[in-house]
């Protein structure tokens, strides 16, 4: 008796909802729209669903609201990486002009505070008497990653694909990794992000790891999320003098968007290194030599984002 009451008071309860909806319902609004009514027409077609109290229940498609702004990945998905893909990233230093508009970029694209700068372009000299450069400076995404090793929560992890990425729901700010790191490029989070509550509202991934969390360590992630995609990361496609160059080592292909070139040759033509080698960390960054500069060593140009030739 008990599961017939059950049934009648359900169909009962259904029936009126619906009543009440088709009555007053006029043309479907955007159901995400911020302070929006959703009102629909029943379609007639109905799906079965596992309602709060744990009862199978059938509701019309049109009253369904859609979930909105799901991560592209799990965050399995975005620790383990793109299978037979191994990234790498070539930066051209004879092409520098210290516009630092990839700098820009990265800033704007990853919603940084100012002064979280995760490339930063610095003046280089190797000795007295030698001439000076710009270099630009970024996570070297090692190999061999010291600040992996030295994690004890596992927040920072190295994937399949070669990049490393940081996990701040996982991060607790001891900041070991940033003593680790040998070339300093990781900043740490002292105050609150200045987001916009559109970008407060987005899922958080590892891929794309903002908005930024107080308390936890930031650095470039070689912009996963795009890699994903088969898109260039920002310092790349925004540089105007195509100081970068981007692409997967198994393919043997690095490119900027307008050139591609053959990765091993790049580097054995052009005399191609990496920072430290004798440190034994295996950077996923080749630099090459700032020989036949395009352009003079100048200080100030940062300041003047419309001087890009």
């Amino acid at each position: 008796m008990e599961p017939e009451n059950n049934s009648r008071r359900g169909f009962l309860l259904t029936g009126l909802a619906v009543a009440g909806l088709v009555a007053g319902c006029t043309q479907k609004k955007d159901p995400f729209e911020a302070g929006a009514e959703e009102q629909a027409m029943a379609s007639g077609k109905t799906v079965k669903l596992l309602s709060v109290d744990g009862e199978v229940i059938e509701v019309d498609e049109a009253f369904l609201k859609p979930v909105p702004h799901m991560p592209p990945v799990s965050n399995t998905e975005a620790r383990v990486g793109i299978p037979g893909k191994k990234f790498v990233m070539v930066i051209d230093l004879s092409r520098c002009k210290n516009l630092k508009i990839c700098q820009a970029a990265c800033d704007h694209a990853h919603e940084l505070s100012p002064g979280q700068n995760w490339i930063k372009v610095r003046p280089m000299q190797d000795a007295e008497h030698t001439a000076p450069y710009w270099q630009p400076t970024l996570c070297m995404h090692c190999d061999e990653p010291p600040c992996v090793k030295v994690c004890p929560v596992d927040a920072t992890f190295k994937r399949q694909d070669g990049i490393v990425l940081i996990d701040h729901d996982r991060c607790i700010g001891c900041r070991f990794c940033m003593a680790a790191c040998p070339y300093s490029t990781r900043v740490f989070n002292w105050g609150e992000p200045e987001i916009s509550t559109e970008i407060a509202s987005e899922p958080y991934t590892p891929e794309s790891p903002f908005p930024q969390k107080k308390g936890t360590v930031g650095k470039c992630d070689f912009c996963a999320d795009m890699t994903r995609r088969g898109e260039l990361p920002h310092c790349v496609t925004a540089c105007p003098n195509n100081v970068y160059l981007f692409g997967d080592m198994n393919e043997d292909s690095v490119s900027n968007g307008s050139e591609t070139f053959r990765f091993s040759d790049l580097i054995r033509d052009r005399g191609g290194y990496r920072l430290m080698e004798d440190l034994g960390t295996k950077p996923s960054v080749y630099y090459l030599p700032p020989v036949n500069r395009n352009f003079p060593f100048e200080s100030g140009l940062e300041n003047d984002k419309l001087q890009n030739s």
